[in-house]
């Protein structure tokens, strides 16, 4: 059944929606649209041509321009009935969704939720994971190319989950999943998700627990513990943490690979903002799907420019690895990448 939920929430979606218009007098009925498109130039300094010097989710070109994503959102209320149909075309949704083929490849998102009180709600569908600070839609980060953490930790999760509100400031949210980043899969293995939220310190931080975890055939096992720390200092600066480990326990051995980055916020006015990312990503145990066998200090300096719906983000990056990963201007081995992106995003 969960197997095949994404599409239900899309069919339930569609029903609702003609079952609201037919009687569009109903008060507690409420629709929202949202979308957006993005697009960017990235150069790796040090590549020869052909080579993209790049181990990140998103940004895998070089010298070209190219389609980041277009992306329409759809929310409704009815009651205590809600859904989500959440679409996107180009490379970042593909990439997105890769386990996927075809239309369900544009799927982002797709859900339907039940409220069953005012503190308690039941969500079945396909949806964004819960694990990690950076998002895949680019206007919900403020640096344009994604972290090794984002990169190769979940992208999404297929599954029922129930979120509980304790109070105003702190909720948990538990759900039982498919093997993550698929929405369909032949594994009778399901994974258990889970969070933990509260905001401290006058609301100025919030703490963002998060897990998912699960076996993945005979004695092989996973997890993966993540902490967010959200916290605004001021009107003009803010810091963000996040920090995960992600083990693996397979033929009785256990490894894990690690990510710790920290993004810097100043905004000196509504228009310009700027942020440095560091993270410090080690994987030397191979076991991530880039498979690095090595560490990597990443370091990302982006301004956005804000002009009513349109952001321009520049971006400075500079990769340093403890090995010899990235090739240089002579196709030789090299442990260093320098790179620049030149984003634009547009909102409507």
């Amino acid at each position: 059944m969960i197997k095949k939920i994404s599409l239900l929430a899309s069919l339930f979606f569609v029903l609702n929606t003609i079952n609201a218009q037919s009687d569009s007098s109903k008060s507690n009925y409420s629709i929202t649209t949202s979308g957006y498109i993005d697009a960017y130039f990235r150069s790796s300094f040090s590549t020869q041509s052909g080579s993209t010097n790049n181990y990140t989710s998103f940004t895998n070109s070089q010298n070209k321009l190219a389609l980041g994503m277009a992306s329409f959102k759809m929310d409704q209320t009815l009651g205590k009935w809600g859904s989500t149909i959440d679409l996107g075309y180009g490379k970042r949704a593909e990439e997105f969704s890769y386990n996927d083929q075809g239309l369900l490849a544009n799927v982002k998102q797709a859900f339907i939720s039940y409220a069953i009180t005012d503190k308690l709600k039941i969500s079945a569908g396909k949806w964004a994971t819960h694990v990690g600070y950076e998002l895949l839609d680019a206007p919900l980060n403020r640096n344009y190319s994604m972290s090794y953490g984002f990169s190769y930790g979940p992208f999404f999760h297929t599954g029922v989950k129930a979120e509980y509100a304790l109070s105003g400031k702190t909720s948990w949210m538990i759900g039982l999943a498919n093997p993550t980043d698929f929405v369909t899969s032949k594994s009778s293995s399901k994974v258990f998700i889970a969070q933990f939220s509260t905001k401290l310190f006058q609301d100025k931080t919030t703490l963002y627990a998060n897990y998912q975890g699960g076996n993945v055939g005979g004695t092989d096992r996973f997890s993966q513990i993540d902490v967010v720390i959200n916290n605004t200092l001021s009107t003009q600066w803010a810091f963000n943490y996040d920090g995960t480990i992600y083990s693996a326990k397979t033929s009785g051995k256990t490894s894990n690979w690690k990510s710790n980055a920290l993004y810097l916020n100043f905004d000196p006015n509504s228009t310009i903002g700027f942020t440095l990312r560091s993270e410090i990503f080690d994987d030397k145990s191979a076991l991530s799907a880039g498979a690095f066998g090595t560490s990597i200090f990443a370091n990302t300096l982006s301004m956005n420019y804000k002009f009513k719906k349109l952001t321009i983000i520049p971006e400075f990056r500079l990769d340093n690895a403890k090995d010899n990963i990235f090739t240089n201007s002579s196709n030789k081995a090299t442990g260093s990448n320098t790179s620049f992106v030149l984003a634009a995003v547009y909102k409507f």
